[in-house]
């Protein structure tokens, strides 16, 4: 199975850049932003550290059902934090673990304090698929003679 490292390698252009958000801005800016590019969630980065994730979920859960405003709330009130990080060697594998056991749809991807992506878990779902596909053509191969 491919590493982390290996699946950001294979987004496409659109999805390697990484947007984030700062902790004392406002979750409309956040919602603008996931609007605008087309996602579910941004790394919250306080001097150049990832210190939390806010998503699409924590708005639902934590302004829309609280009665807050999106207008005067920071994101640092809303994020989920503190955040669980992998790093570029962990596997595809190692990552869906993760994510079934946390109930996370975004994992930040981190090397020596470095953002380097974001995982989501359709990327995971659609890297598993991919390789079922392969291993079941090259089965078949076999089966064949081939």
């Amino acid at each position: 199975m491919k590493t982390v490292a290996e699946l950001l390698k294979l987004k496409d252009l659109d999805h390697q850049h990484v947007h984030t958000i700062a902790p004392q801005q406002m979750v409309l800016d956040a919602l603008k932003l996931m609007a605008e590019v087309n996602i579910g969630a941004l790394p919250v980065l306080e001097n150049g550290q990832v210190v939390g994730v806010v998503s699409e979920r924590d708005y639902a859960r934590k302004v829309v059902l609280k009665g807050r405003s999106s207008i005067g709330t920071p994101v640092s009130a809303i994020m989920s934090s503190p955040v669980i990080t992998v790093s570029p060697q962990h596997s595809i594998e190692a990552c869906m673990g993760i994510m079934t056991e946390r109930h996370l749809r975004h994992l930040p991807v981190v090397d020596d304090g470095k953002l380097l992506g974001l995982l989501s878990i359709g990327d995971l779902v659609k890297e598993a698929i991919a390789e079922q596909s392969d291993l079941i053509q090259q089965l078949e191969q076999y089966i064949r003679g081939e």
